[in-house]
């Protein structure tokens, strides 16, 4: 590309088709030619090429252009009407006073270099996109493939300094899942002492449960302290629209686990690469499309003819049921570890410990029983978020802390969105919506099994009613 780079740049300088000299491109606006060169009596001839629609004026030996001696007499001037170039150029004479005509030369075969250097140029281009066309396949040839088919994972060596930074006691809650994972990790450290007792090691655990209950955040606080490899990567990075790719990936994966054995590999989203195979004829082929091939050679490194010791595989998926059943049973995933949404108490601590790091007026153990009661259901993304809505609220009024009403406001919008203020209802609706939400709120505090309420409104909302 260089050599096309450098052919074009030379063209830009070379003057087209003049017979007696090389100069450099030097070209008049026709005001210039007219009010500065003609109307002075300065040309002495021009020649007119038709097949470039160009002329060249030649000025006299000593001419004077604009007050100065002329350090050149040769110009060039684009000419958009080749054709009517002399009439236009007569007339201009006649109302300019010049009564003798500048001799006009037509020059019908100086074009022939022009043309030759041109011809030449556009050959040397072709020929160097061609080359470099050539080029740019042998490398994808012989290198760029073999590129596309190493697995795009993420090393995590906590031995080595290179943790998440993300450790057990940041995760509140999730004991169990804690204990149980840990377990996998003792595995790899200790596979003597189990293997004494008759034991096999684990190949895999699977992280089940509804989004944003801390899967992903559990599996980076395993690769900060599990102080073994930690190779991450995310399920959609295994296929391709090139097909074999996917497999490929999976095989330099598990090669590249075994090479740092003892290992632990973690797939973020299994449904995006471990999906139920179909049962009738793909659309793919007989062999199946990417996605199953992939799966396929998936299952057979967990557990085929060649499986790898000292590698445990660690997956998290909050669709369970899209997985294939030769990926679920023992010997691949032997342990499924179920990370539901948190119970109060772990909603109590999950507050605590995303409080923290937000400017309260009193302490966090003031507001988190009230708050963990207020949101059954949440998950620990969903706390997080009413944390940060809190502060979002308090900066956005320019207050110096969060306030208690904050935190209300930040658990009314996560629940049921922001008011509507342009729906605004007359007394009379208000007092029959009162009304009735106000019986609604007298029958659950007087029946006998049912909670106790926290908040009565009758303000709408985007989502739903709060």
């Amino acid at each position: 590309m260089m050599m096309t780079f450098t052919l074009i740049t030379i063209s830009t300088y070379l003057v087209p088709g003049d017979n007696t000299q090389s100069e450099m491109i030097r070209y008049v606006s026709w005001n210039e030619f007219v009010y500065s060169m003609l109307s002075k009596g300065e040309v002495e001839e021009i020649i007119v090429r038709p097949d470039l629609e160009i002329v060249t004026i030649i000025l006299y030996e000593g001419a004077v252009i604009k007050g100065k001696r002329a350090n050149h007499r040769v110009y060039h001037m684009n000419v958009g009407n080749i054709q009517r170039f002399e009439e236009k150029l007569r007339e201009t004479e006649m109302s300019l006073g010049v009564k003798e005509g500048v001799r006009v030369i037509y020059d019908r075969n100086g074009s022939v270099a022009a043309k030759i250097f041109t011809t030449l140029l556009i050959g040397a281009v072709i020929l160097s996109f061609l080359y470099s066309t050539k080029s740019m396949k042998m490398n994808i040839n012989l290198g760029g493939f073999s590129q596309l088919r190493r697995a795009k994972f993420t090393l995590v060596d906590s031995m080595s300094g290179q943790g998440k930074g993300v450790k057990f006691q940041d995760v509140a809650g999730l004991k169990e899942a804690k204990i149980e994972v840990m377990e996998f990790v003792d595995y790899l450290k200790r596979p003597e002492h189990y293997k004494s007792l008759g034991a096999k090691v684990p190949k895999g655990a699977l992280l089940l449960g509804p989004p944003g209950c801390g899967k992903t955040m559990l599996a980076k606080a395993v690769a900060t302290e599990s102080n073994v490899p930690f190779l991450s990567m995310n399920g959609s990075e295994f296929i391709e629209m090139i097909g074999g790719l996917g497999a490929a990936r999976v095989r330099d994966l598990f090669k590249e686990a075994s090479s740092r054995a003892p290992c632990i590999i973690y797939i973020d989203e299994m449904d995006a690469v471990g999906r139920a195979r179909s049962s009738g004829a793909s659309s793919w082929g007989p062999g199946g499309g990417e996605g199953e091939q992939t799966l396929n050679q998936l299952l057979v490194e967990m557990d085929g003819m060649k499986s790898r010791e000292g590698v445990v595989v660690l997956a998290s998926t909050n669709r369970a049921d899209v997985l294939d059943k030769a990926l679920l049973r023992p010997g691949r995933f032997d342990r499924h570890i179920l990370i539901d949404l948190p119970t109060l108490v772990e909603r109590e601590e999950i507050f605590e410990r995303h409080l923290k790091s937000i400017v309260l007026e009193p302490l966090p153990q003031h507001y988190v029983k009230r708050l963990a009661y207020l949101t059954p259901g949440f998950s620990g993304a969903d706390i997080a978020n009413v944390c940060n809505e809190a502060a979002l609220h308090a900066a956005r009024h320019k207050q110096n802390i969060v306030k208690a009403s904050d935190l209300e406001y930040a658990v009314e919008r996560v629940v049921g969105g922001t008011e509507k203020r342009s729906h605004a209802m007359s007394p009379g609706e208000k007092k029959i919506v009162a009304y009735h939400e106000s019986g609604h709120a007298l029958i659950g505090w007087l029946l006998e099994h049912t909670d106790a309420l926290l908040k009565v409104t009758i303000v709408p909302r985007t989502n739903k009613a709060l």
